[in-house]
């Protein structure tokens, strides 16, 4: 998992949380996803960056899930949660990601 960045790790356990809550109308399923996804991102953190660095994206990654819920009801499910899991990637790769 070296070579997979840990902004696409992130976005893709949000993303991917949802749809797989929403497909198989399981949340618990989806959870188990994102879960899985932010512990993966979370050690690629806390390796490239830092422990410090994993706590606060780690932060950031639950409140994008947090944050999507009341997002969604402004501007939609999908293009709530695409848009947090921008967020959490953008910040990402400023924090971790870019620093190679």
């Amino acid at each position: 998992m070296a070579g997979v960045p840990t902004s696409l790790v992130a976005a893709t356990g949000l993303v991917g949380g949802y749809g797989v809550a929403r497909w198989t109308k399981k949340r618990p399923l989806g959870g188990v996803a994102l879960a899985a996804a932010g512990t993966v991102a979370a050690w690629g953190w806390q390796q490239k960056a830092g422990t410090k660095a994993a706590v606060a994206l780690s932060g950031a990654y639950v409140a994008a899930f947090a944050g999507s819920h009341p997002l969604a009801k402004k501007i939609g499910a999908w293009p709530s949660v695409f848009a947090v899991a921008g967020g959490v990637a953008l910040a990402s790769w400023v924090v971790a990601d870019r620093r190679g």
